[in-house]
């Protein structure tokens, strides 16, 4: 039995972390060839994708930022209760897609995947709090794994040179596309700019608000769309529409129909 650890998921907040993880295991369950079993947190209990699944009463999940950090913060101080109501001791290996151990193991044989660390290149986008736990948690994560996945070159250039992992333990393994959503369609083209984006500091929307300010003057008649969380804080820029969190038929739409797609991003590990 294998099991994947999804206890630090927060649905619309977690970003392309999500999309990954919840990608993972709806393939696993189509085409894995071994048993495997799902660890949820209540605040996303849908997110097993088909396999076998455990919601952990003993993780305290939140989607506000301190409480997530307190529910890890408790996990890892006391962590036998959640390993005695997952039957941690009865698998043959963990994965943790969403780039932290929680709770922090020894065995099973733990696998992480580790998509970028962000707050080592870029440590002005996050509080000093949250700065000082995420190296601690990223630290013993990857001390902890047997192997880590990461997502591209870059990051594994990364891993190796910021917390000196041996580059034997870092597997690159590249993010696929869903060909049954993101395909060509029969869609017209229309005078719209598309970034799919979080509201997050590395995403870089208001220099993207500048430049699109900038080209409105010879372009009035474009707009900018957005998707994703966080533009309900404060007003947005004259042109500037924001969807929040689409379904995935509707975002695959929205790239058929866009002009052209923008990525001002400051920083991803990948891409």
């Amino acid at each position: 039995m294998i099991g994947i650890s999804l206890l630090t998921l927060v649905p619309r907040i977690s970003g392309g972390s999500e999309t990954y993880a919840r990608a993972l295991v709806r393939e696993l369950a189509r085409v894995g060839e071994l048993e495997y079993r799902v660890f949820l947190p209540s605040i996303a209990p849908d997110a097993g994708g088909g396999l076998e699944s455990i919601v952990a009463s003993t993780y305290r999940a939140s989607r506000t930022m301190p409480g997530r950090m307190a529910a890890m913060s408790l996990a890892a101080a006391f962590p036998g209760r959640i390993k005695r109501e997952l039957e941690l001791e009865r698998l043959e290996a963990i994965h943790f897609p969403l780039s932290v151990m929680v709770p922090p193991l020894r065995h099973p044989p733990a696998v992480t995947s580790v998509l970028d660390i962000q707050h080592e290149v870029y440590p002005r986008f996050f509080s000093r709090a949250e700065l000082a736990y995420r190296k601690l948690v990223y630290g013993w994560t990857v001390k902890r794994s047997q192997l880590v996945i990461t997502i591209s070159d870059y990051a594994k250039q990364a891993l190796v040179e910021r917390l000196g992992l041996a580059p034997d333990t870092v597997r690159v393994i590249y993010l696929a596309v869903d060909h049954e959503f993101f395909t060509p369609g029969s869609e017209k083209r229309e005078p719209f700019l598309l970034y799919p984006a979080n509201r997050w500091p590395h995403k870089n929307h208001e220099r993207l608000f500048e430049a699109f300010a900038l080209l409105r003057r010879e372009r009035p008649e474009l707009s900018l769309v957005l998707t994703g969380s966080g533009h309900e804080r404060g007003q947005l820029p004259e042109g500037v529409q924001a969807l929040g969190h689409v379904p995935l038929a509707e975002l695959a739409s929205l790239y058929r129909r866009a002009a052209c797609l923008v990525f001002p991003s400051l920083y991803e590990g990948f891409g």
